[in-house]
């Protein structure tokens, strides 16, 4: 049984899943704080909802994106936050290889509705070897 954090989480993840088959910057956007931080795939820190649609608009347009989201991780901060940690494993083209990254959001409660008020991904391949 999952509890109300994970709910949340899980919802999320379908719009942004949804959104990210078609890449729909609108409805990503949409799913991000006025204020959030988002630091995807480059270099680049993005800012709130249209740093995030810019992101997205900069995307080349795969033929057939698609993404699976995996060793999900969820904690309650507090009523109105969240924290999620995960992999998310992107099928960019049919042919092409797998693309995983460790991804993590901070999920916030705003005017009644959850958003995503911090991304972040990492690569899963080590900086630093021990």
């Amino acid at each position: 049984m999952r509890n109300a954090a994970e709910d949340v989480v899980a919802a999320i993840i379908e719009r942004w899943s949804a959104g990210f088959s078609k890449l729909d910057a609108n409805a990503l956007a949409s799913l991000y704080s006025n204020n959030a931080f988002f630091f995807g795939s480059n270099p680049t820190l993005y800012r709130g909802n249209e740093g995030v649609a810019a992101y997205f608009n900069g995307l080349p347009r795969w033929a057939s994106p698609s993404v699976q989201f995996t060793d999900i991780t969820t904690a309650s901060v507090g009523s109105d936050l969240i924290n999620f940690a995960g992999t998310a494993s992107f099928f960019i083209n049919e042919g092409e290889p797998l693309l995983s990254v460790k991804i993590s959001w901070v999920i916030a409660r705003e005017g009644g509705e959850w958003r995503i008020v911090s991304h972040h991904v990492s690569s899963k391949t080590p900086l630093i070897e021990r």
